[in-house]
C-alpha cells in the first residue's frame, strides 16, 4: 500500500510494519505522492465510476469476513432524496492475536483518510466516522492529528479540491467491548445504546446509522483504496500470487523469533511466512498447530503449511483466512488449557442478546476448565461438541458464538487424546454404571 524506500534484503512486494517506526504525517506523506489519487477521482471520474472501479479491482474486505467491497459499496441506495449517509471505518480490533489495524493507524493514518475520502465520494457521503477501539490511545492521538492536518490543507471539509464534494470525518472511541467488531453493534453503540447486534435485514446499506443508508468497511480495506487509484487495476491483480488480488497484511506470532506484520501478496504460503518471515520457531520448539487469522478461526495443523495464504484455499482446508495474522502453538502447549483461554475471552465478551451465546458459552467454559483440572467425565467431549453445532453458523443472532466455538470444535479434532486425558477414570466407572443400570 504504501510507497517506501526497500533496502535490498528485503521482499519487493512487502513491507513491515514496526513498532519503533515514526508515524508518516503530511508532509512526508505527500511527498509520496499522497492525496493525488483523491484528488484526480473527485476532479474527473463520477462516484458510480470509482464504484465500478472498486469492483472490477476485486477487493474484497480486510476484516475477515471477505466480503467484495465494490459490492457491498453496490448495495447502498441510489435514491439520494435521503440526504443523510454515512461511512463508518471499523476500527474496532480486539480478535486476539490481530494488531495490523493499529500498527496501520499509528503509522500510516493519513493512508486511512485519503482511502475515506475516496470512498465517501464514490458513495455520497458527506460525513464518516472512524470508530476505534477505545484501548488504542497512540491511534486516536495520530489520527486526530492527521485529520487536522488534512482539514488545514483542505482535504477535508468544504469544496474538497474546489469541487462540489465536502466531508466532515469524525474519530470516536469505544467503550471496549469485543461485540462492537460487529457492524450493527457498532452502530448501536455510536448512537450511545448497548452494544447489542441488530437483527438483518434491513442490511446497514438500507437502515444503518440513525435509521440512515450506511457503509462500514475495515481499516485496511480502506487503506487499500489509495493504491488502486494511483497504480490501476492491472497493478493491483498482478501483485497476487491468487484469485484474491492486491496485497494483505500478515503476519505469525507466539513462539516465532520473529513475530511481526508484513505487507504480502495474496498466495503466499503460510509456511513461506512463518520462516522467511517470522523467522521459523524459536530454537528447541515445534509447531504444533496455528490459527490462520486470530483466536476465532479453527486450529490448522504442521501439514496445511504449504497452503497459500488467501481466502479460499484456507477455508478448503477448513479454517478462515479472518484477519491473516496467524499464530503459532508450540509443541509445550496443552490445547485443553489454551482453548479454555480462549472461551474465556469469547464467554466474557458474549452481550448477552441471544440465548445459546449466552448461555452456551459459559457452560463450554465450565466443561474445559473441569476437564483441565482432570475432573472431567465419561460424556463431555460429546456435550462440547454437540455445543459447538447448536453455536454454530445460523443458531445465534451474529457470528460471535460461531467464532467462538469454531477453535474449540478443531482442537478436539486434531487433538482428541488431550481432551480425553482430561476425564478421570473414576468418573468414566461410575457414569457407565449408572447407565447399565438404567
Amino acid at each position: 500500500m504504501r510507497q517506501i524506500k526497500r533496502t535490498s534484503d528485503m521482499h519487493p512486494l512487502t513491507w513491515r510494519m514496526r513498532k519503533d517506526q515514526k508515524p508518516v504525517f503530511l508532509k512526508e506523506y505527500k511527498n509520496t505522492n499522497g492525496y493525488v489519487s483523491a484528488e484526480k477521482t473527485l476532479k474527473s471520474m463520477t462516484s458510480d465510476q470509482v464504484v465500478m472501479l472498486v469492483q472490477e479491482s476485486g477487493l474484497r474486505g480486510r476484516g475477515g469476513a471477505g466480503f467484495p467491497t465494490g459490492v457491498k459499496w453496490s448495495l447502498m441506495p441510489k435514491d439520494l432524496s435521503r440526504s443523510t449517509r454515512y461511512l463508518l471505518c471499523n476500527a474496532d480490533e480486539m480478535e486476539p492475536g490481530t494488531y495490523k489495524d493499529r500498527l496501520l493507524m499509528e503509522q500510516m493514518p493519513h493512508q486511512l483518510i485519503e482511502g475515506m475520502l475516496i470512498s465517501a465520494y464514490a458513495l455520497r457521503v458527506s460525513r464518516a466516522y472512524i470508530f476505534l477501539r477505545g484501548e488504542y490511545i497512540e491511534a486516536a492521538i495520530n489520527l486526530r492529528c492527521a485529520i487536522l492536518e488534512a482539514k488545514e490543507a483542505g482535504f477535508l471539509g468544504k469544496n474538497i479540491f474546489g469541487t462540489n464534494f465536502s466531508l466532515d470525518l469524525i474519530v470516536h472511541t469505544g467503550a471496549g467491548r469485543y461485540i462492537c467488531g460487529e457492524e450493527t453493534a457498532l452502530m448501536n453503540s455510536l448512537e450511545g445504546r448497548r452494544a447489542n447486534p441488530r437483527s438483518k435485514p434491513p442490511f446497514p446499506s438500507s437502515i444503518g446509522l440513525w435509521g440512515q443508508p450506511t457503509c462500514v468497511n475495515n481499516v485496511e480495506t480502506l487503506s487499500n483504496i489509495p493504491a488502486i487509484f494511483a497504480n490501476g487495476i492491472k497493478w493491483y491483480k498482478d501483485i497476487s500470487k491468487s484469485v484474491d488480488t492486491g496485497t494483505k497484511m500478515m503476519g505469525f506470532s507466539g513462539q516465532v523469533k520473529n513475530p511481526g506484520v508484513w505487507e504480502l501478496p495474496f498466495g503466499i504460503t503460510a509456511r513461506e511466512l512463518l520462516d522467511e518471515y517470522a523467522g521459523g520457531m524459536k530454537s528447541g520448539l515445534q509447531l504444533k498447530a496455528w490459527q490462520p487469522g486470530g483466536a476465532s478461526t479453527e486450529f490448522l495443523i504442521e501439514k496445511h503449511l504449504d497452503i497459500p495464504m488467501d481466502f479460499s484455499s484456507i477455508s478448503k482446508a477448513g479454517s478462515r483466512l479472518g484477519t491473516a495474522l496467524s499464530i503459532a502453538v508450540d509443541h509445550t502447549i496443552n490445547m485443553v488449557s489454551l482453548v479454555s483461554n480462549i472461551e474465556a475471552f469469547f464467554s466474557r465478551e458474549s452481550c448477552g442478546w441471544c440465548t445459546p451465546c449466552r448461555e452456551g458459552l459459559p457452560w463450554t467454559l465450565k466443561i474445559l476448565r473441569s476437564l483441565e483440572c482432570h475432573q472431567g467425565h465419561a460424556g463431555d467431549l460429546e456435550v462440547l461438541l454437540n455445543l459447538c453445532r447448536n453455536l454454530g453458523p445460523g443458531k445465534t443472532f451474529c457470528a460471535h458464538a460461531p467464532g467462538a466455538v469454531a477453535p474449540l470444535q478443531s482442537a478436539i479434532t486434531y487433538f482428541r487424546e488431550e481432551f480425553e486425558a482430561g476425564i478421570q477414570f473414576s468418573n468414566m466407572y461410575e457414569d457407565s454404571r449408572v447407565i447399565f443400570s438404567i
